[in-house]
């Protein structure tokens, strides 16, 4: 007769042993994003809070039932890609999202006595996608300006340091990393992959001058570096998940061997093609970030409130003691922010994310209000 499943579960009355998951995944740290609740005015994420461009809307609506039913195919738009940023087809990896990108990167490059190293604060998934290869991640604090420290980080760099991260502009800080002292990393350690994360590339842009500086040129002469790109920010393709790898060929195929070939869904691959294509609203979409940024800025030095400078899609603000009770009440006007307090050396600092003018606006609104009422004291 079959055993009861209590007789299953159990040995002379103690409950039976359960697989426990690796110790690197014990160890590592968990994500966990404020994802709940967000109908409102979305300043928390960094998203486009606007919308995609309107022809990847029309790209959308000619989905077929039938193309549902088909495994994704991604060469083909890899070399689109490819087309479209300068590089070879085998020098891109579209991936899903940049989350996935880190995942891949440190599953194919990381042994468990490899060291990683990174700055802080910074974006949470390398300590996460690290932390499930190896405990030896090491962590270079960013000073009071949270600008990155170059010369600590330098020496930082070690025999065995086999991966570096770097992501320039820099969540949640907005600070940029200058080329010449990314291709400095590069070049002090050439055991390493450099991954240099420029998610916040297209709002790295002056007045005049669309984009910002970027390191996807020096590929093909580096050949320990590799960038990544999302598709998420600036083409407000973020629901989609989809973003890429580009970098040393070689390198990447050790990549493509731990990357399943069905990583990015077909609904994603069909519409990229036509974002990448539409340059005239992703211009747009940054200009409209840039000026709202600067009128941000400036909104924040009437009220008296500390900010530090960015180069991205955010402004990271100084409000103190009172920071959760100024998410609090923004989000009952309708306007959600993101507490960083819990990142390392930003105790009391909250970020608002800028999109396009009428957002800025809204924003700048409730803050006034929402500062107010939180009887806040810069």
């Amino acid at each position: 007769m079959m055993a009861s499943l209590v007789e299953m579960e159990s040995v002379k009355g103690e409950v039976a042993a359960m697989p426990k998951a690796r110790r690197a995944v014990l160890a590592m740290p968990e994500y966990h994003p404020p994802l709940a609740g967000r109908d409102a005015l979305r300043l928390d994420f960094n998203e486009n809070t606007l919308a995609a461009s309107p022809k990847v809307i029309e790209r959308l609506r000619q989905t077929t039932a039938e193309g549902l039913t088909k495994y994704p195919e991604r060469e083909g738009v890899e070399a689109i890609v490819a087309a479209h940023f300068g590089v070879r087809p085998e020098q891109v990896l579209l991936t899903n999202g940049v989350d996935e990108a880190i995942h891949l990167v440190c599953t194919a490059f990381l042994e468990e006595d490899d060291e990683a190293l990174i700055m802080t604060p910074t974006f949470f998934m390398y300590d996460v996608s690290v932390g499930m290869m190896t405990a030896n991640l090491r962590r270079v604090q960013a000073d009071a300006t949270l600008e990155f420290p170059y010369a600590r980080f330098m020496e930082a760099i070690t025999p065995r340091t086999k991966l570096i991260m770097v992501a320039s502009p820099n969540n949640p800080t907005g600070a940029v990393v200058e080329r010449e002292q990314l291709l400095a990393i590069c070049a002090a350690a050439p055991q390493a992959l450099v991954m240099v994360d420029e998610a916040y590339f297209h709002f790295n842009s002056n007045d005049g001058h669309f984009f910002g500086e970027t390191v996807l040129g020096d590929i093909a002469a580096v050949p320990n570096l590799m960038v990544a790109r999302t598709f998420s920010k600036a083409y407000g393709l973020a629901n989609l998940r989809i973003g890429m790898l580009a970098g040393n060929a070689e390198l990447l195929r050790h990549v493509r061997k731990v990357c399943s070939p069905y990583n990015v869904n077909g609904v994603a691959l069909d519409c990229l093609p036509v974002a990448l294509a539409d340059d005239a609203y992703v211009q747009w979409y940054a200009e409209q970030v840039r000026v709202g940024r600067a009128r941000m800025m400036d909104g924040l030095r009437k009220l008296g409130v500390e900010f530090f400078p960015s180069h991205a899609n955010f402004v990271l603000m100084k409000i103190g003691a009172k920071h959760g009770e100024l998410v609090e009440a923004m989000r009952a006007r309708g306007v959600l922010l993101r507490d960083r307090s819990s990142d390392p050396g930003c105790e009391g600092y909250v970020r608002i994310t800028i999109g396009v003018e009428e957002h800025v606006t809204k924003g700048l609104a409730a803050l006034k209000e929402s500062l107010k009422e939180i009887d806040w004291k810069g």
